[in-house]
C-alpha cells in the first residue's frame, strides 16, 4: 500500500509543478540555450513555447529525424521538442506529444493553432499507459521526464510498444553517476519532482534493456556543478516558479551528493 501511496504522491507533485509552470511561464530563451538548443532553433519558436521549456537537454539533436517520420515525445510539456520535430519531419511527417498535465496540453494546442502547425498533435495521458497505437511511431524522444516516472520500466515498455520495428529511442535525462546514501536520497526527495526520481545510470540502462531495447548508446554525459543545478532547478529552471529547489541546492554548494547528479543523452533501437 505504501508504494502505491508513494506513486500517487509523485504523480501529484509532478502535475502540480508542471501546472504551475504552464501558468507562470518562468523559463525562456536563455534557459533553452543553456540546456543545448541552438540559437537557430530557439529563434524558430514563439516565446509562449520557450517560456515553459523544462528539459535538461535537446533530444532532437540526437534523434536523426528524417522527412516523413512519425515522432512521439514523452512528457511533451509546452511542445518545444514536438514543434522542432515537426519542422524536421516536414508536412508528410507527424509529431505527437503526450503529457499528463491538462494545462500543458492546452497551452501546447493553443501554440500549435497560433503557429498554424498542422502536423502536430498533443494528447493527454500518462507515459506509462499512452493513448498511442502499437507499432506506429518511427522515433520516440523524451526530455528529462522518464526520471520523474514512478514506474520507469513501464515507461520504457510503452515506448518500445509504440515503436515500429527498427524504430529509435532518443532521450535526454537526469541520472545518478553512482549510488547515493540513505541521507542523500532523503535530501533529493526533499526536492520532490526535481531530481528525486533520478536513479543510477546502470539501473536506468538496465530498465531499457528489460523493455527490449538494443544498441543502447550513451551519446554524452555531463555531471552538474551545484551552481548549474541551482540554475536548472530554481525559479527560472526546470522546476518552474515557486519550486524552491534551487534555494535548497544553493545552500548545499560543495556537497558530495550533488556531484552524483548528471544529465545523459541516450539512444537505442527496437529490433
Amino acid at each position: 500500500m505504501s508504494s502505491k501511496i508513494d506513486e500517487l504522491s509523485v504523480r501529484k507533485a509532478v502535475k502540480e509543478r508542471y501546472s504551475g509552470l504552464a501558468t507562470s511561464g518562468s523559463s525562456g530563451k536563455d534557459y533553452a540555450s543553456r540546456i543545448g538548443y541552438s540559437g537557430e532553433a530557439v529563434e524558430k519558436l514563439p516565446d509562449q513555447v520557450l517560456e515553459v521549456s523544462a528539459g535538461c537537454g535537446n533530444p532532437t539533436a540526437i534523434a536523426d529525424l528524417k522527412p516523413g517520420q512519425t515522432v512521439l515525445d514523452l512528457g511533451s510539456g509546452g511542445g518545444i521538442d514536438v514543434f522542432l520535430s515537426a519542422q524536421a519531419v516536414g508536412s508528410k511527417g507527424k509529431a505527437i506529444g503526450v503529457d499528463a498535465t491538462p494545462e500543458m496540453i492546452w497551452r501546447a494546442r493553443k501554440a500549435a493553432k497560433e503557429m498554424n502547425a498542422t502536423n502536430v498533435e498533443f494528447r493527454l495521458g500518462e507515459i506509462e499507459c499512452m493513448p498511442v497505437e502499437s507499432n506506429t511511431v518511427d522515433v520516440v524522444i523524451s526530455n528529462c521526464v522518464i526520471n520523474l516516472s514512478p514506474d520507469k520500466e513501464k515507461a520504457f515498455m510503452e515506448a518500445f510498444r509504440v515503436l515500429r520495428p527498427g524504430g529509435k529511442l532518443a532521450v535526454s535525462d537526469m541520472v545518478l553517476t553512482e549510488d547515493v546514501k540513505a541521507d542523500e536520497q532523503e535530501m533529493f526527495k526533499s526536492w520532490a519532482s526535481c531530481i528525486g526520481g533520478a536513479i543510477p545510470l546502470d539501473e536506468y540502462v538496465g530498465k531499457m534493456k528489460a523493455a527490449g531495447f538494443k544498441d543502447i548508446e550513451i551519446n554524452s554525459r555531463h555531471t552538474y556543478t551545484s551552481e548549474e543545478l541551482a540554475l536548472m532547478l530554481g525559479d527560472t529552471g526546470c522546476c518552474g516558479s515557486g519550486c524552491g529547489c534551487g534555494t535548497g541546492i544553493t545552500t548545499l554548494t560543495g556537497s558530495k551528493a550533488l556531484s552524483k547528479v548528471a544529465t545523459v543523452k541516450i539512444t537505442a533501437r527496437k529490433e
